[in-house]
């Protein structure tokens, strides 16, 4: 080991990822368990916590390689010998893991320059962070198979049959065995999650929340909320169909080509990954949380309880593959609800550098226990800068700017914004219905106007 690369890491003193030894003690063990549950560190054993060097002799490292060894499970790591000052150095390196490791029976992670020893409760979470235990695998507490939506799973055999072209000929039960599903007689929470009749009412955090923002940030008003239950299939399906009626839709004549291009606000494909995404790969363990998706005019937030799992980060999100709920994603994947494992967030980017308007790309971000992904709006603008093909006066781009603003237009409002009389008003928003532009909502005087498609 090179000399300077050791007085280097002393210069650097004892912190996050480097601890010193005097001398060799059993509580090395603490150490290089500590960096294993956290990240990679490096231990030198031969020089105090002041940094001066102490110095051991060779038969230490036998001694150190018996400790790695015995820690529970064993811990990757690599031992090396340098001199600095004409004294021995032991320079231990160890690499995070994707187990939890113990040593004399107390689990240990690294806090600052310290091994703390974890309590339970933490040591539990600890292994939910790498998937060592694993929330869809646990049996659902009081769940019976009377709480199965046996017409769910007969629904769920013929959309396999229709997507694969093959029979489940599987008796129900033993398929939900075989599925993971049933788990020693018992309902699983995959089982109650994917074919429960009323999953919430054992899983009270699996619902999904929308909330539509007639602007750009978080406000006391809000346009819409909607609140869905059920079964992730029926989850899914019930936000993606939300979210498509709720977005802009551009269409444009393409030269040679009788029908219209439709563009919309947003890659659909996106919309509903991200979804699902959420769905398959939330932290069920995070009581008193729920799934919830945030809709304004430039962007789609979806918030989803839990951080990410270990080892992935925003920057690497695209590359690795992991599953926290590895049953729920099988299970999705069988009817094609998740595409082929591990490719959904990378189609994700795909669609939306195919995207006509260019959107910019989507941001991944832990905030607190949530993961944050923000869907960005194309610029709808573009299209009716470029491609513009129907007539409007200038009244009614006013309304269609103020629509895009705030969600919705009055009559009233119509007419205050162009100081016009009802009677001009009434005539240019018919036209723009005509036109198919917008859609008017509701009866009488509470009755407003929405965006029904974008213009080109």
């Amino acid at each position: 080991m090179d000399k300077k690369y050791i007085e280097n890491l002393i210069e650097k003193g004892e912190g996050q990822d480097l601890e010193f030894k005097s001398k060799f003690t059993n509580d090395i063990g603490n150490g290089v368990c500590a960096f294993a549950n956290t990240n990679d560190g490096t231990i030198l054993v031969g020089v105090d916590n002041k940094g001066a060097i102490a110095g051991v002799s060779k038969k230490v490292e036998e001694q150190i390689a018996n400790i790695i060894d015995s820690c529970d499970p064993p811990v990757r790591a690599a031992i090396e010998t340098g001199i600095v000052n004409e004294k021995n150095i032991l320079v231990v390196k160890v690499k995070k893991s994707g187990q939890v490791h113990s040593w004399k029976g107390k689990v240990y992670v690294r806090v600052g320059s310290t091994n703390r020893p974890l309590s339970m409760q933490e040591i539990l979470e600890l292994g939910q962070k790498l998937g060592k235990i694993r929330f869809d695998e646990q049996v659902c507490e009081n769940a019976s198979l009377k709480e199965i939506d046996w017409d769910k799973v007969k629904w769920f055999k013929s959309a396999y049959r229709t997507i694969t072209g093959k029979e489940i000929l599987t008796e129900n039960k033993k398929l939900l065995k075989n599925i993971g599903c049933i788990k020693e007689q018992k309902i699983s929470n995959a089982g109650i999650l994917l074919f429960g009749k009323k999953p919430d009412k054992f899983i009270p955090s699996n619902q999904i929340t929308i909330v539509r923002y007639p602007g750009n940030s978080v406000s006391d008003k809000y346009l819409d909320m909607k609140e869905f239950y059920g079964n992730l299939f029926d989850l899914i399906d019930k936000a993606d169909d939300y979210i498509k009626e709720h977005i802009q839709i551009a269409s444009r004549l393409v030269l040679g080509q009788i029908p219209r291009e439709e563009i919309p606000q947003y890659p659909l494909f996106a919309v509903r990954e991200l979804i699902v995404n959420a769905v398959a790969h939330r932290d069920y363990f995070t009581h008193g949380s729920r799934i919830i998706i945030k809709m304004f005019n430039d962007r789609i937030e979806y918030h989803s309880p839990g951080g990410f799992p270990s080892d992935i980060t925003p920057e690497n999100i695209i590359d690795r593959q992991y599953s926290r709920n590895s049953i729920l994603v099988k299970v999705l994947n069988k009817i094609k609800y998740i595409e082929a494992i591990g490719d959904g967030i990378d189609r994700v980017f795909d669609s939306i550098k195919k995207h006509p308007l260019k959107p910019k790309l989507p941001l991944f971000r832990e905030l607190g226990n949530s993961v944050i992904v923000t869907l960005y709006s194309a610029d709808m603008s573009k299209m009716m800068e470029k491609e513009l093909r129907i007539e409007l006066n200038k009244r009614q781009k006013n309304a269609l700017e103020y629509i895009r603003k705030e969600g919705r237009i009055t009559r009233k409002k119509y007419e205050d914004i162009n100081n016009v009389s009802k009677r001009t008003s009434t005539r240019d928003l018919s036209d723009l219905m005509k036109k198919k532009i917008i859609k008017k909502v509701g009866k009488g005087p509470s009755s407003y106007y929405i965006l029904l498609k974008e213009v080109t």
